[in-house]
């Protein structure tokens, strides 16, 4: 079931850069009224999206910390703790899309900057030291919660996760600068 191929860290590394700076221009060239400007496709302003965008980040994370937990137990029980978390997707929409919501008022367009940056330094630094034979290792997802998860997903999976979700969003935002 996992892919045995080995992974392209490099690509991986040069998305990351490509988002990073993308996201510090889009931040950088806009405006007040361009950050509450309504988005295409979603109920967020484009403040609240760039923050759910880096938000992607930060559950990257938390799904490596799971795959390492949940992929050592027996498939049927990682099956299981999907499912359980696939009925928990109505609770978990209206929760991803408050957060946003309230973390703008809290970050900031220069804290949400300066986040961002973190957490791409903190997920190079974690790929650069993963062992090859743990990229392999995986987990099963509630799908429901989001398009990029899919049934099974593997840690090289998880890394490219957070940048397919980012350049998903990316066309729904209406700020000009950046693409």
């Amino acid at each position: 079931m996992a892919n045995t191929d080995p992974m392209d860290r490099q690509a991986v590394y040069d998305d990351y850069e490509r988002v990073r700076q993308i996201f510090h221009r889009l931040l950088d060239a806009a405006s007040a009224a361009d950050l509450a400007r309504p988005t295409n496709g979603t109920r967020w302003n484009n403040e609240q999206l760039l923050w759910h965008m880096l938000f992607g980040y930060m559950v990257t994370l938390r799904l490596l910390f799971l795959v390492r937990l949940i992929g050592r137990l027996p498939a049927g029980m990682g099956k299981t703790f999907a499912r359980l978390l696939d009925a928990a997707t109505v609770p978990f929409h209206f929760i991803n899309y408050l957060g946003p919501c309230g973390a703008v008022k809290v970050y900031g367009p220069r804290r949400t900057g300066a986040a961002f940056d973190r957490l791409i330094d903190s997920l190079g630094r974690k790929l650069s030291a993963e062992p090859e034979a743990d990229l392999a290792r995986g987990m099963y997802y509630p799908v429901r919660w989001d398009p990029f998860f899919k049934d099974f997903m593997t840690l090289a999976d998880i890394y490219r996760y957070p940048t397919q979700h980012f350049d998903f969003h990316h066309a729904q935002l209406t700020l000009d600068s950046g693409r």
